[in-house]
């Protein structure tokens, strides 16, 4: 697939216990079925060719004959397919039986894999027909091949590094210290799972969280592959739950009692990033057998949901939960400062805007957690030319709610003054007019800290640090910083959580008008009606997708030309390809130019998994060039013909 992802598959066919060569039909069946979608890696259920449920059988030659014979149609099947297959079979090697997953490409068996722990408790009985794994990897013939046998064996490709497959079954996932663990520490990126695992009621919500976490803990994909109908039902009975996973959140998930194939692209080339970042996963491939392909990705575009809102929680469920951890961790944030500086006072400009909004909302929780009277709050409203009276209104409305101590200050003669002083025309509306703004406001803010022995709280968010929209020790600057890390997308979905749970109506009209007005610095004069002329999102673009951009280059690591194909796929019908492309080199023109405003920013607290504190989650130069960045982008300008 495209940009270093990989089409993964969990199949369960329906079979016949030990009828190998109907086993095998239906599997090759399936192999038809997965390839003409683009699978390039399908894994089937433990035993799949023999069946799991055998019971005696296994120690019969003909079922072990037969299982022989419809690997050998496998591998047949496969000689034409870009697909790697993992399925199952019980294996004797001197003169012992062992459960094996067997690795298969184009017509050729790569790795035989055989079980580490063997169940022998409950309705599991195992060890009565197969041995436990051998310690080293040795190489066996089967069906005239020569092929390493062991668990210790990573399949790699010669033409993605980022690709490497290992394979555990079943009842190794469930051990204390599951293979996939060595497994991925070795390198392997992706673990496949052929599984048997038989369902009790509630076993599917342990089964799924074990894959999760696995998944999570090797920054790994896992492909898990469960036997469904067609085992025997003499004592237990099998549901076919395949789930396919990615660092911990599952892609695909087979509904429970129906045969069939689940799909899941796997990005390995995200995996391979979240494992540099991470300084405690140490590779040590150390007594592993490598084996290498000519396997390449199909090119193909991905199927697969891409998060237009990378930074908002996705599940409504949780809403509550979520913004309620997101506005306790900035207000204890603040709590620890006020206390530790021992004040009763702190200053926040409020302009009727979405940032002060939600940093007097915390300001309100931190005073609440310290016990402190909210008139402690000194918020300030600073008028000047670009101030409307829809802003004006709501910013002393929503103060008076919170109950803090409204302060107007209009700085237009005081700018005025300035401009005298400097010799700037208050005609010409350019960055002097509008910075000189910016810089009095905050030193209104500063000064009055002093005046009332306390500290600053700065507004200014995630979103606005990315793009360096902030005027440098203007409304760049305070001491504090309580929505440094939370993303303007981020700050909408807390503000309007606040305003759909709170019990007094005032504030609910007043906070859906505030997510209501177009989101500006109102540093410009309004237009004849008295509206808001200067809309930020105009002049620097849509926030959601520069908050899109910014979650998959700095989280994620991705390339421009990666983002760029996300971005189509995550907004598709909402903008055309020319206004995303606009829009990010846009970003990563300011990312890279305005680094020098992130490398001096107050202290402020970490909130969600971005973070651009330079004391923290991010250390870049302020002269850094994005000179190789906009190559990428100058390329899909070419291609695009933009």
């Amino acid at each position: 697939m495209k940009f270093g992802f990989i089409r993964t598959a969990a199949a369960t066919p329906k079979i016949k216990t030990a009828d190998c060569i109907y086993n095998t039909d239906a599997i090759t069946e399936c192999m038809k079925k997965a390839y003409n979608n683009n699978t390039e890696l399908l894994v089937f259920p433990e035993l799949c060719i023999t069946g799991y449920t055998c019971g005696d059988l296994f120690a019969q030659k003909t079922l072990l004959d037969s299982a022989l014979e419809g690997l050998e149609k496998i591998k047949e099947a496969s000689a034409d397919m870009n697909m790697l297959t993992v399925a199952g079979l019980p294996f004797e090697y001197a003169g012992n039986l062992y459960n094996c997953a067997c690795v298969i490409y184009k017509g050729k068996i790569l790795a035989l894999i055989p079980k580490t722990f063997l169940p022998n408790y409950n309705e599991f009985y195992e060890m009565r027909w197969f041995r436990e794994t051998l310690n080293e990897t040795m190489y066996v013939n089967i069906l005239g091949e020569d092929v390493p046998f062991g668990t210790d064996i990573i399949i790699r490709s010669r033409h993605m590094v980022e690709f490497s497959l290992a394979v555990e079954i079943c009842e190794d996932l469930w051990s204390v210290v599951p293979p996939s663990s060595r497994h991925a520490l070795a390198g392997a990126v992706i673990i496949a799972n052929p599984s048997a695992g038989n369902e009790i009621t509630g076993k599917d919500i342990y089964r799924k969280s074990l894959v999760e976490n696995q998944s999570a803990r090797t920054l790994g994909g896992y492909v898990y592959a469960c036997a469904g109908e067609g085992e025997s039902t003499t004592d237990v009975v099998y549901s076919g739950h395949n789930i396919i996973c990615e660092n911990g959140i599952t892609l695909a998930e087979a509904k429970r009692f129906e045969n069939g194939i689940v799909y899941g692209d796997i990005d390995v080339m995200r995996l391979s990033s979240e494992r540099r970042r991470n300084t405690t996963f140490k590779t040590d491939g150390s007594g592993y057998t490598d084996v290498f392909i000519d396997f390449a990705p199909n090119d193909c575009d991905i199927d697969r949901f891409i998060d237009p809102s990378p930074f908002v929680p996705s599940d409504i469920r949780l809403r509550e939960k979520r913004c309620e951890e997101i506005i306790n961790i900035q207000a204890h944030g603040l709590k620890k400062r006020i206390e530790h500086i021992g004040c009763k006072n702190v200053v926040i400009g409020i302009s009727g805007g979405l940032d002060s909004t939600q940093a007097l909302i915390v300001c309100s929780k931190a005073y609440e957690l310290a016990g402190l009277d909210k008139k402690g709050i000194i918020a300030v409203t600073m008028p000047c030319f670009g101030t409307t009276d829809r802003t004006h209104s709501n910013a002393e409305a929503l103060v008076e709610k919170i109950g803090a101590t409204l302060v107007e200050v209009n700085i237009k003669d005081a700018v005025m003054k300035h401009f005298e002083d400097i010799g700037h025309d208050p005609a010409l509306h350019d960055l002097t007019f509008e910075n000189s703004q910016a810089r009095q406001r905050t030193m209104v803010l500063m000064d009055m800290a002093s005046r009332y022995n306390g500290f600053v709280v700065g507004t200014g968010d995630l979103s606005e640090l990315a793009l360096g929209w902030a005027t440098y020790n203007g409304d760049h600057m305070s001491m504090y910083g309580v929505n440094c890390s939370i993303p303007k997308t981020l700050i909408k979905y807390l503000i309007d959580y606040i305003a759909d749970t709170t019990e007094d109506e005032g504030l609910r009209q007043v906070l859906k008008d505030i997510l209501d007005t177009p989101i500006s610095p109102e540093l410009l004069p309004p237009d004849d009606n008295g509206d808001i002329a200067q809309v930020t999102e105009d002049v620097v673009g849509p926030y959601e997708l520069h908050d899109f951009f910014l979650y998959n280059m700095v989280r994620l690591g991705y390339e421009p030309d990666k983002i760029f194909y996300l971005s189509k796929l995550a907004f598709k019908g909402k903008y055309d390809d020319a206004v995303l492309y606009k829009w990010l080199r846009n970003f990563f023109w300011r990312f890279f130019t305005q680094q020098f405003k992130r490398s001096c920013l107050p202290d402020g607290p970490k909130v969600g998994s971005v973070s651009l504190s330079p004391r923290g989650d991010w250390r870049m130069p302020s002269d850094a060039s994005v000179g190789v960045w906009l190559e990428i982008l100058d390329r899909i300008k070419e291609e695009n013909n933009f």
